[in-house]
């Protein structure tokens, strides 16, 4: 059918975007559970180091030569995922971890912003700020949010805009290859940390299992699949879409932390859902002659 081979090659990019975030929030769930035994710096850590090794085994990058001129974003993408991890996760001790995660959103939200064009584009964008606006606390009734945590979850959020940045750019130039790299970069940055704020609780095999299962839900698997994404879609319309994280991320709190949302956080979801719809069902292609080269998860 004509039309229907651009359909798929959005809607590809889309679905395996929504299920990266659906699995870096349960695994962001499951690493809370750890933090008092090795604080929010170790599972940082941890989750990254992992994560490496996995997607250094899987994906085997040593076999393909670095392009040195692209180094740059490589590290600036590396840089970027591991202190935007660190102050996440330091955040996830104050603050609730769908607030987090809306605050958090504000860097790839301002990045949308920033690259939009289309008047359709402000609309579902609005739609977003305005879901946003319901989560977070600004009722009396609600708690305050602790500053230093809302500190780190805003300053995750930059960290975020500059993933997304970095990572198109090292996307197109290391190829399939460029989650493991930049994952041993950000291990190579967080590991020290963690290991000083943890000592020897972080090497615990009691904790191995654990671990390893917020390694491969909240690195391994979604880093590989957002790149695959956002080598495919512009990135406002990467960063629009994400706008669905504040959503699953309160959904998982409720589920697996018993985080419980109020009425107008459930208004909150379902207006940043429909943002996200709209901009699935508006997104334009781009052209083929301006795609990057393939990536794979394995080979």
């Amino acid at each position: 059918m004509p039309g229907s081979k651009p359909a798929v090659s959005i809607a590809i990019p889309i679905l395996l975007l929504i299920i990266a975030m659906s699995s870096i929030q349960g695994g962001a769930a499951l690493a809370k559970g750890i933090f008092p035994a090795v604080g929010a710096e170790g599972v940082s850590a941890l989750r990254l180091s992992l994560g490496a090794i996995i997607l250094c085994l899987v994906m085997r990058p040593w076999r393909t030569p670095l392009n040195r001129a692209g180094l740059k974003s490589l590290i600036g993408y590396g840089a970027s995922l591991g202190v935007m991890n660190l102050m996440f996760y330091m955040s996830l001790k104050t603050v609730p971890l769908g607030i987090a995660v809306a605050l958090e959103f504000t860097g790839p939200l301002v990045l949308a912003m920033l690259s939009s064009r289309r008047f359709i584009d402000f609309v579902w964008i609005a739609l977003a700020v305005i879901g946003l606006g319901l989560l977070l606390p600004v009722n009396p009734a609600n708690a305050q949010l602790d500053p230093t945590g809302a500190a780190l979850a805003l300053g995750a959020g930059v960290c975020w805009a500059l993933y997304i940045i970095f990572g198109q750019r090292a996307g197109s130039e290391h190829g399939n290859h460029t989650v493991a790299l930049g994952t041993v970069v950000a291990a190579i940055i967080v590991f020290p940390i963690g290991v000083y704020s943890a000592g020897s609780a972080m090497f615990h095999l009691s904790l191995l299992p654990v671990a390893i299962g917020v390694a491969i839900l909240s690195t391994a698997l979604p880093y590989s699949l957002e790149m695959f994404a956002l080598t495919r879609l512009p990135a406002r319309t990467f960063s629009t879409l994400m706008s669905m994280e504040p959503a699953i991320a309160a959904l998982s709190g409720l589920i697996f932390l018993q985080e419980k949302l109020s009425s107008s956080q459930w208004i909150a979801i379902g207006a940043i859902i429909v943002a996200a719809i709209g901009v699935a069902l508006t997104v334009k292609p781009q052209p083929a002659k301006n795609q990057p080269r393939d990536i794979k998860l394995a080979e």
